[in-house]
């Protein structure tokens, strides 16, 4: 299951990401690749980055809510200290 070329750059943008707000990506590799396929699963199928861990609705206005990163990610790291798909880690 590892990263292809399309999997990589996303994963280098989320890293940019996680960087520029102080959180960190999951440390455990097979987990994160699992989060970034399902993440370009859904761009595929779905039209965009939506969080896996969420149920996508098909209404566009509303799904803008669970894309990657999705509003809910900052609140439960800061609460849980991970977000719910556990893409991103509190440091």
């Amino acid at each position: 299951m590892a990263l292809d070329k399309e999997g990589q750059d996303l994963k280098k943008q989320l890293q940019t990401y996680a960087d520029s707000k102080g959180f960190k990506l999951n440390e455990n590799e097979k987990a994160l690749e699992g989060i970034i396929n399902g993440l370009l699963r859904n761009k595929k199928f779905k039209g965009d980055i939506y969080c896996p861990c969420r149920i996508v609705t098909g209404d566009k206005e509303k799904d803008k809510e669970i894309a990657c990163p999705c509003v809910f990610h900052r609140g439960e790291i800061e609460l849980q200290g991970k977000c719910k798909c556990t893409l991103f880690f509190a440091k």
